[in-house]
């Protein structure tokens, strides 16, 4: 196998979009539409990754990290332009380069790798990677002679009314002899409409040199389109939402509504894990056989076990352990892990706390940066008030204690093991091993004394 290089285009403002984030960077399903352009050619077995940015080159910079090295481009002056960029890194270099845009995020590995082998076997100095469509209006046309072979692009607005019939479609993204690529650029020129260069023109280049152009046909027309505005957006973003909803499904996921559940590529889902509507999944989160997850749920980089039930509940960088109940109405904060048959309710809090095995936690309660032994029972209402207005302090609850409703635990404090907490306390010191802690004002009742308060006598 030959070597094999890669430039992502990605220096264009992107003004349809009419944002204020670098166009490459709106999100699909939670990820940015460029990580999905990265992801896929990781499988392609690339020596070089070069990324070209422009507009908001430092955020998409950081986005991609040390997957790519970059070039920018200072001033956008077409495809060709952008691609020549490259010419320090790659010029050098012999094998293939393919060139993509970062606004294509629906090209799959599959279909890159195809693009591939499909140039190296036809030895052709460049492959355009083509599609039929329907309606190919606005598009570059892909002409070819009696022998299918690639006679040129041409434009809409420069296409006659006989090439304007052919529906199969240039979409952008090329591979290249690398050192065909750089010999060819260097001739490109700017004399046309909008003095840029473009890409497409190396193609008439290699053509008048007499090489051979190939073209490699796709046959799912979505894979290909480009992201230009928000209604591109929201249409690819259909058409990931169900691609990845029919790779859980076929894998043994019930996923009641498909059209109504949105689920990240990063996510992981083990057979016999039913999935309701309304619900999205998100980040590197994995989930275990068995588990349910109920209506309109939010779940993002979490680990959760088998056989769980989660009821209309936030759940962010956190883990949960097996036979659990979440929700309804419960959000779960990063940093934090629920034990195994823990019970954790409705309007329910937690935050940068761990929770034991068998302990429940049922309904209106907050517990942050706290840690919860086993088989612990908390009250409604209860608080782990954590913060001084500085500084954040530890709650730590041990095994077999019990707190009553309404009770506030000031922290920094423990709650020993066994202990019990009287109803609507406010506990500011340790409550030792075994014993029973009141905090209560005591009660006192007046005679007769609400009527005068409210002017009735």
């Amino acid at each position: 196998m030959k070597n094999r290089y890669a430039i992502v285009l990605a220096a264009g403002q992107g003004t349809r979009m009419k944002s204020k984030l670098y166009k490459v960077l709106h999100p699909i399903l939670g990820q940015p539409m460029i990580r999905y352009v990265n992801d896929a050619l990781k499988p392609t077995a690339i020596q070089s990754l070069v990324t070209i940015v422009g507009h908001g080159a430092e955020d998409v910079m950081a986005e991609i990290g040390d997957e790519s090295e970059f070039v920018v481009q200072e001033e956008q002056l077409g495809t060709a332009h952008a691609v020549l960029q490259a010419k320090e890194l790659l010029k050098d270099k012999q094998g293939t380069t393919i060139v993509v845009c970062g606004d294509t995020p629906l090209i799959t590995s599959e279909t890159f790798e195809n693009l591939f082998e499909y140039h190296e076997t036809a030895q052709a100095k460049a492959t355009i990677l083509t599609t039929k469509v329907d309606d190919p209006t606005g598009y570059g046309r892909v002409l070819r002679d009696e022998s299918l072979n690639v006679t040129r692009i041409v434009e809409h607005k420069d296409a006659t009314d006989d090439e304007k019939l052919v529906d199969e479609i240039n979409t952008g993204t090329y591979c290249f002899d690398n050192e065909a690529l750089f010999a060819a650029l260097e001739r490109v020129g700017n004399d046309n409409a909008q003095g840029e260069y473009y890409l497409p023109d190396v193609i008439e280049i290699l053509k008048a040199e007499g090489e051979k152009v190939a073209a490699f046909i796709t046959e799912d027309q979505s894979e290909t389109i480009g992201i230009n505005d928000r209604v591109a957006l929201a249409n690819a973003e259909k058409v990931m939402k169900r691609r990845l909803n029919e790779f859980h499904l076929r894998n043994g996921v019930t996923i009641v509504d498909p059209d109504a559940t949105y689920i990240g590529p990063h996510v992981t889902i083990e057979q016999d894990v039913t999935i309701e509507p309304g619900t999205m999944i998100t980040g590197d989160t994995t989930i275990g056989s068995g588990t349910h997850i109920g209506l309109n749920s939010e779940i993002d980089h979490c680990e959760i076990g088998k056989d769980n039930v989660i009821r209309q509940s936030v759940l962010k960088n956190s883990k949960i352990g097996n036979e659990t109940s979440i929700g309804p109405f419960t959000h779960i904060r990063p940093e934090t892990s629920v034990g195994d048959l823990a019970r954790i309710g409705n309007f329910v809090e937690l935050k940068k706390s761990e929770i034991g095995e068998d302990t429940s936690v049922s309904h209106l309660s907050y517990i942050g940066d706290a840690t919860l032994g086993k088989d612990i029972n908390v009250g409604c209402g209860t608080v782990t008030v954590n913060y001084d207005g500085i500084n954040k302090h530890q709650t730590i609850i041990e095994d077999g204690a019990f707190v009553g409703c309404n009770t506030n635990l000031i922290a920094p404090i423990t709650i020993g093991e066994g202990a019990l907490v009287a109803a609507g306390s406010t506990i500011s010191n340790d409550v030792e091993k075994d014993a029973l802690a009141i905090a209560r004002a005591r009660e006192s009742s007046k005679a007769g004394y609400a009527s005068k308060l409210l002017g009735k006598i």
